[in-house]
């Protein structure tokens, strides 16, 4: 595990979409984790399988920190490319939190608890970036190459934090 230190000042990217997905979906996701750590950026996602464990393990591989803040209260649920775990013991509730500790949003394919994650994003006010068009949700920036996608999510994450 890596030392996260009160004064570290690298941007967070959270990554949001499928908890099962196909193999074409987490070699997206793993593209958008190690973009993540080239970024210098944090990786924090909801610590589960699917788009969540390829997106840590790519960003694990390329030197990146990874957080997980998993729906349960057991540790031991949350994927092995988790650096730091926060069991939320919240549920799906702790998309929320997900989505508050970025200061930019990721979205890959999703259902449900990805939509919700985006409404949330929209609502905080962060810089929501997909792979995927949506068009019930137009304010959402649509890049369908992973490491573009990084690359503005990155750019707009940093502009938010230098006006802030």
């Amino acid at each position: 595990m890596r030392d996260i230190m009160a004064g570290d000042d690298r941007i967070c990217i959270a990554v949001i979409g499928a908890g099962k997905c196909a193999k074409k979906l987490k070699d997206q996701a793993y593209a958008v984790g190690r973009a993540i750590a080239d970024e210098q950026a944090i990786l924090v996602c909801g610590g589960l399988k699917g788009v969540m464990a390829a997106a840590a393990q790519g960003a694990r591989e390329a030197g990146g920190t990874t957080i997980g803040i998993i729906p349960g209260r057991d540790r031991s649920e949350a994927n092995p490319f988790c650096d730091i775990v926060i069991p939320s013991g919240m549920g799906e509730a702790r998309n929320v939190l997900v989505v508050q500790s970025a200061d930019a949003v990721v979205s890959l394919h999703g259902k449900y608890g990805t939509i919700s994650e985006m409404a949330f994003s929209l609502k905080l006010g962060k810089p929501l970036i997909s792979l995927v068009q949506w068009d019930m949700l137009p304010e959402v920036i649509t890049i369908n190459d992973p490491i573009e996608a990084v690359r503005k999510a990155a750019e707009l994450a940093r502009h938010a934090r230098n006006r802030g």
